[in-house]
C-alpha cells in the first residue's frame, strides 16, 4: 500500500523518493532499517534514492535537506509484538520519543525531526516506518518476525516506485 499523501501528481524527474535505512548490523533486530534499504538497492528502484544510515541526527538532517518526499525506517521497541510496522507522518505530529530506542546518537531521529520542524526545513512528506523489535543484543542476523516484516515493508515500498516509475 502506498502512502496516500505522496501524490504522484506533484512528482518530477528531480524530486525522487529518498528512503533511509536507520540502524546497526551487529545488534540483531536494530539491522531492520539497513535490512530494508539494502533489499531496495538490489531491486533498483527508478524513481527512489536508497540511502544507508546509522541514525545520527545531524548526519539525518543533511540526507534530507532539499528533499520533498522522504521515507525513514528504523527500528523501535513500543511493547507491541514483533515485526509490527509502525508509520508515522512527521509532518502532522511528533514522533512518540519512548518508541525510538535508546541509541549510542545524544541527537538521533526524533530529535532531528524536531530540529528540523523548527527550522522549517522538515521534508513536505515525512513518512517514518518503524519496525517494532525485540533483540538489540550483539550479533547478527534479525529475528522470524522482524525478517517478515522487512519483506513486508519492502513490497510496500515497492509501491512508491511503481507509482512513480509510471507517472514520470
Amino acid at each position: 500500500m502506498c502512502p496516500k499523501r505522496f501524490s504522484s501528481a506533484r512528482m518530477t524527474q528531480s524530486s525522487k523518493v529518498l528512503i533511509i535505512g536507520i540502524g546497526n548490523a551487529y545488534r540483531h533486530d536494530d539491522a531492520a532499517g539497513l535490512m530494508v534499504v539494502r533489499r531496495l538497492k538490489e531491486l533498483g528502484l527508478s524513481s527512489c534514492e536508497v540511502r544507508e544510515q546509522i541514525g545520527e541526527g545531524t548526519a539525518l538532517m543533511d540526507l534530507w535537506k532539499g528533499a520533498e518526499r522522504v521515507v525513514v525506517v528504523d527500528a523501535v521497541q513500543s511493547g507491541a509484538a514483533p515485526g509490527t510496522i509502525h508509520s508515522f507522518y512527521a509532518n502532522q505530529d511528533p514522533l512518540p520519543l519512548p518508541m525510538f530506542r535508546d541509541s549510542t546518537h545524544a541527537f538521533g531521529l526524533v530529535e532531528a525531526v524536531e530540529l528540523s520542524r523548527a527550522l522549517k526545513q522538515l521534508p513536505s512528506d515525512l513518512l517514518i516506518y518503524g519496525i517494532e523489535c525485540r533483540n538489540f543484543e550483539a550479533g547478527t542476523g534479525l529475528s522470524s518476525a522482524v525478517r517478515n516484516a522487512v519483506d513486508d515493508l519492502v513490497r510496500r515500498l515497492q509501491a512508491i516506485d511503481k507509482i512513480y516509475t509510471t507517472t514520470l
